[in-house]
């Protein structure tokens, strides 16, 4: 039987088992996808909740019907609201829109100083925490029964600015006359474009909202006297504050100016050493903010006997405990300053229990609250497909790699010995085997052994049938070079976004535990690593927080330093020697290798 027949047969016979196959297939295994089964052997209904403690996030919009409170149509329902927010539920446009444009109407008309009685519960800074907020409130009392005086500082830096503020301004609707609101120095332009509440905003509202919360903010008052005794502000004095007629006259409406009276009451803080001052001035230069001053021992005492008040109560400053008592009166015996910070652990770094100040009866007591758990946020709202690119980047050029990569160094130097093997003869000659350039192809190659073929077949001497053959292996060697290089070019590429990937990481983590869209300068020689292993204290994350509790400079400030920036740049590269370049380029280009 010839070959041509065995293989017909063979092929009929495959034809014929497939066939079988197909008329008696297996029916398909019927695989119950409402049922997990983890690792352990146990299952889990793909139906339900498997952390039935956790609340399902809220997926819908609200309609006007559930809004609005069925008992005052014209107020937004506080119940709804808060456990929609908590759920990370949002509301429409016009809603929230509906919220500031009331809550604005209503702080317009209250004074820059407001006076309010006691009792109260005073808070310190929120900065977006609304998990904490919620629980600010069951430690504060319910605000139906409880007044409250909030010390500004309510977005930026937490990941719920936003619902942080539409429940408050709820709050202020419902109880206008028991919940007041004042102004800290985050509640500006400025600052919520620089840190993250202008992206939250955008991110999920609109700029629209955005704008319609800084109107808000303008119309925020600055200061409260409470209860006849105690100055309550969110930052400090200032050189150009002298009696409480100076606060009434300020123009509030407006965002807050880099210096005056307005500024200082946003910015200023207590000395460090307060109380024990080396120095005589009232105020010194703020160098930790940037802007404003800090106040001394006795600038403080000298502002409260003139104006016949107890103590000064503000916030602005991060405190381990929540709160700091300063340096005691000599008049009273009661502390000239006191900072309340109702932010537990904050940046989710600081470790910092939170506290309210509740003063009823002449009695004041400070109750501590540690932080609540939240859902989380990649850095600065970022998409997941934003954020895993870098990683795809890399696993696209390892396959790359993988692919081209089919020989490895040993196995192509042992091509390179055997082909001198094969050939020894050529050892014997003076070959160029100086890899040729990348334009060369096969058309050339073929054109050159045509010639030499036609060549030896017209009676060519022997040493043309050398030549050829030391072109071929020229060729050879020219084609390997391309290959080589193909691979150290796909493999610095990879080595690229592997860098790439890692620094990402390093920056996103960074970005987060800052709490900002901006890194300090010098934040990256530390790395996410060192920068985490850094920090185990409040001090420490205080001291790796410093620079983001300045002052950002403008964007005039930024183009400016970025412009001077460059300038230096092309100064030295004008005047930097060839040699050192070259040592530069040399070394930057062992590090991607």
């Amino acid at each position: 039987m010839s070959s041509t027949q065995v293989n017909a047969t063979a092929r009929e016979a495959q034809a014929q088992a497939a066939l079988r196959n197909l008329q008696h297939k297996k029916p398909v295994p019927e695989i119950d996808f409402t049922i997990h089964t983890m690792d352990d052997g146990t299952t889990a209904s793909t139906l339900e909740r498997y952390s039935k403690d956790v609340q399902a996030p809220a997926v819908t919009v609200p309609t006007d019907d559930i809004f609005y409170s069925k008992e005052f149509p014209d107020r937004p329902d506080i119940a709804f609201l808060k456990n929609h927010f908590y759920r990370e539920g949002r509301i429409s446009e016009e809603q929230a829109i509906y919220i500031l444009q009331k809550g604005t109407e209503l702080l317009k008309k209250e004074p820059n100083l407001l006076e309010v009685d006691a009792p109260i519960t005073v808070c310190g800074d929120i900065h977006g925490q609304y998990y904490d907020l919620m629980k600010l409130f069951e430690v504060g009392g319910n605000p139906a029964d409880t007044r409250y005086l909030f010390l500004g500082d309510y977005v930026d830096r937490g990941y719920f600015s936003i619902e942080c503020v539409l429940y408050l301004w709820s709050l202020k609707i419902w109880y206008p006359d028991t919940l007041f609101l004042l102004r800290g120095n985050h509640e500006c332009r400025h600052l919520t474009d620089y840190f993250t509440f202008k992206t939250e905003c955008k991110h999920k509202y609109s700029e629209r909202v955005y704008d319609a919360c800084m109107e808000s903010f303008c119309t925020l008052p600055l200061a409260a006297i409470m209860n006849k005794q105690f100055l309550c502000i969110h930052g400090g004095l200032s050189p150009e504050l002298n009696t409480l007629d100076d606060l009434r006259q300020i123009n509030r409406f407006r965002e807050p100016p880099t210096h005056g009276l307005m500024c200082d009451l946003l910015w200023a803080d207590p000395l460090e050493e307060f109380g024990q001052e080396k120095t005589s001035e009232f105020f010194v230069h703020n160098h930790v903010r940037g802007c404003s001053y800090f106040f001394s021992y006795h600038a403080a005492c000298a502002f409260l006997e003139k104006n016949n008040l107890l103590s000064i109560i503000r916030a602005h400053e991060a405190q381990d405990a929540g709160y700091r008592m300063y340096r005691k009166t000599k008049a009273t015996g009661f502390p000239s300053v006191m900072t309340i910070f109702s932010a537990p652990n904050y940046l989710d770094v600081y470790n910092n229990k939170a506290a309210v100040l509740k003063y009823e009866n002449n009695v004041m007591n400070i109750r501590q609250f540690n932080a609540t758990p939240h859902p989380y946020w990649l850095p600065n709202f970022m998409d997941v497909f934003t954020w895993s690119l870098p990683f795809v980047g890399e696993k696209i050029t390892d396959m790359l790699l993988a692919i081209l990569n089919t020989c490895s160094k040993e196995e192509l130097a042992e091509d390179d010995m055997l082909l001198s093997i094969t050939d020894g003869s050529s050892s014997e000659m003076d070959l160029d085997t100086t890899p040729v350039s990348t334009e060369t192809n096969f058309s050339s190659i073929a054109s050159s052994v045509t010639s030499s073929r036609a060549e030896s077949d017209a009676g060519g001497v022997q040493d043309a049938d050398m030549v050829d053959v030391s072109r071929l292996n020229a060729e050879r060697e020219a084609s390997k070079f391309r290959i080589r290089q193909k691979i150290l070019a796909v493999g610095r590429l990879s080595r690229v976004f592997a860098v790439l990937r890692n620094e990402s990481e390093a920056v996103s983590e960074l970005k987060d535990l800052m709490g900002t869209t901006k890194l300090p300068y010098g934040s990256l020689a530390l790395g996410a690593e060192g920068l985490k292993k850094a920090i185990h204290s409040f001090e420490d994350a205080k001291r790796s927080d410093m620079e983001n509790e300045r002052l950002p400079p403008t964007k005039e400030e930024k183009t400016k330093e970025e412009k001077d920036k460059i300038l230096k740049a092309l100064d030295e590269a004008t005047h930097t020697p060839q040699s050192e370049l070259d040592e530069v380029n040399a070394m930057k280009m062992a590090e991607v290798l």
